[in-house]
């Protein structure tokens, strides 16, 4: 559904050249989900970008469906870190807000609007308006406008990393449960090791700055998953364990490219 070949990106500006990332192949089944892992700066939230067409490569190729991805394209949604919801617009008007930038038809996804806000709880709340709800439950209007349009491919950047704990724990259960019903592509950024073992098929962990693929966990654990006592603790606790060593260990080749400390510019 994916694929990138041989991606980079270089960013210009007044400082002079940043390399976000560099030579990206990777390829998301359809259906798949992706947990995108790694340092702050990495160039995680740029490769979203890459494929949600908001920018283009600097050198290689974007595809989704066999496609080049060259713009915005209406079949990806892209959620990102603050729910941006329209403060003048109720719940059921901020999810069907894409349905009148398409210049759908209100009435033929009004029903299915209200599914999706049953599916996350949000049932009877259709008419609040959103400094009525909780930060968490502002998140939840966010990704049922981004579900509406019944995408095939979901970008994620961080959507819970402003919210809580409990209330992070409580909507990555929500999101596997919409990914089981849904079985939408998605590449979900975030730097929590424990939500990308609750939500992935596969974790793709990137190298500092310029951001290119360490390695690609496999997680084999089979869904609803939880990190309490069960018959799958010891897998994904092994899992999270490389994740983390993974995280931690500095490459040879970005501690020699660093300059000593108190050495001349």
């Amino acid at each position: 559904m994916i694929q990138l070949e041989d991606v980079s990106r270089t960013f210009h500006g007044r400082r002079g050249a940043v390399e976000a990332l560099r030579g990206i192949d990777l390829q998301v089944r359809d259906g798949e989900f992706v947990a995108v892992v790694g340092r702050s700066g990495c160039g995680k939230s740029t490769l979203l970008r890459l494929v949600a067409g908001l920018i283009e490569p600097t050198s290689g190729k974007v595809l989704v469906g066999g496609t080049a991805v060259t713009r915005p394209r209406r079949e990806t949604a892209m959620q990102f870190q603050r729910p941006a919801l329209l403060p003048w617009r109720n719940v059921l008007s901020n999810v069907l807000f894409p349905v009148e930038i398409f210049g759908w038809k209100r009435k033929e996804h009004e029903e299915r609007a209200r599914r999706l806000l049953a599916t996350v709880g949000l049932e009877g709340f259709e008419r609040q308006m959103p400094h009525e709800l909780s930060g968490g439950m502002q998140q939840r209007v966010s990704l049922c406008r981004s579900l509406i349009q019944q995408p095939k491919v979901m970008l994620m950047d961080e959507p819970f990393s402003a919210l809580d704990a409990l209330t992070r724990e409580e909507l990555t259960v929500e999101l596997q449960r919409i990914h089981l019903a849904e079985q939408t592509t998605t590449v979900f950024v975030t730097h929590s090791i424990d939500e990308a073992v609750l939500l992935a098929d596969r974790v793709v962990v990137l190298s500092p700055r310029p951001g290119r693929i360490k390695e690609i966990v496999e997680i084999e654990v089979p869904r609803p998953r939880s990190l309490g006592q069960n018959e799958h603790t010891a897998e994904l606790a092994r899992v999270q364990a490389r994740l983390h060593e993974l995280l931690m260990h500095r490459d040879d080749d970005e501690d020699t490219a660093a300059p000593a400390r108190g050495a001349a510019a």
